[in-house]
């Protein structure tokens, strides 16, 4: 079979790659505009990155996003991974089926019915919303995803190295941390990088279990571009745009540092 590239499918990747990138290519250039309006190009200039700096609105907007996502990253990716190691290892306790439903069920369920349900949960038993009702909405719907990267990842792994090492004397709960999880941690920080990622991104949830005091950034960004879009807008959104590059680049490296330690560790104990 030929491993050359035909015109077509050259076509093909390069039509496919302007449609994802280039709005996003437009957006970064455009962030730099010197003109008020957006689709008149009228010079390079930073002013509007330091009128972001001076807009203490967004500034406040995009801290609550960060520390909401951070928080409930960490959360689903604890329970997200706890969910997908049930799934894989325990095949015969009494309700599995509903529980598997219920891990899922975020994954098919529309945003707007989980938004809903989740802010007459929190009327129902009277928790003020704010902080931290944003999070726990974000950690119920991102946790689904933690526990099928997880998961994908668990069903390949060989049991036999838990089990030698609990021969030797190694508790489960210290063999899980000592050899499963070194050996899934990829999968565990892909999952953790995808929950920071659609919890930076969630407009509709936040908007349902949000209150005074925890505007998250794409409700600010959606409030200020109904009004007409700025430059300045597109200067929060390039943000945004590197700081999950930065995330998803640093995730790569690290994993690939790791496959390279894994590789010269099994030359070097075949080589002993």
């Amino acid at each position: 079979m030929s491993k050359s590239w035909s015109p077509f499918n050259i076509a093909s990747v390069v039509l496919g790659f302007a449609f994802l990138y280039l709005p996003i290519v437009l957006l970064i250039i455009y962030s730099f505009n010197a003109s008020r309006l957006v689709t008149v190009w009228a010079g390079f200039s930073t002013v509007w990155y330091r009128e972001l700096w001076n807009d203490q609105a967004l500034l406040d907007a995009a801290w609550v996003t960060i520390r909401v996502a951070l928080l409930s990253a960490s959360v689903a990716t604890i329970l997200g991974t706890l969910a997908a190691t049930a799934l894989v290892r325990f095949f015969d306790f009494r309700g599995r089926l509903l529980f598997t439903g219920m891990v899922y069920a975020p994954l098919v369920m529309p945003e707007v019915i989980t938004g809903l349900s989740l802010l007459l949960l929190f009327v129902a038993l009277d928790f003020d919303r704010g902080f931290w009702t944003v999070t726990i909405a974000h950690i119920t719907f991102s946790m689904c995803f933690v526990a099928v990267v997880v998961q994908s990842r668990l069903v390949t792994f060989d049991r036999s190295l838990e089990e030698a090492a609990q021969d030797l004397g190694c508790p489960p709960w210290r063999a899980f941390f000592v050899i499963t999880l070194p050996v899934i941690w990829p999968a565990v920080a892909a999952g953790w990088m995808l929950a920071f990622t659609l919890s930076l991104d969630d407009l509709v949830i936040a908007s349902f279990t949000s209150g005074p005091g925890a505007t998250t950034l794409p409700m600010k960004i959606y409030s200020q571009v109904r009004l007409g879009v700025t430059p300045k807008i597109n200067a929060v959104s390039t943000l945004l745009v590197a700081v999950v590059a930065v995330g998803v680049i640093a995730a790569a490296l690290v994993t690939k540092r790791r496959e390279v330690r894994r590789r010269r560790d099994e030359r070097l104990a075949a080589g002993g």
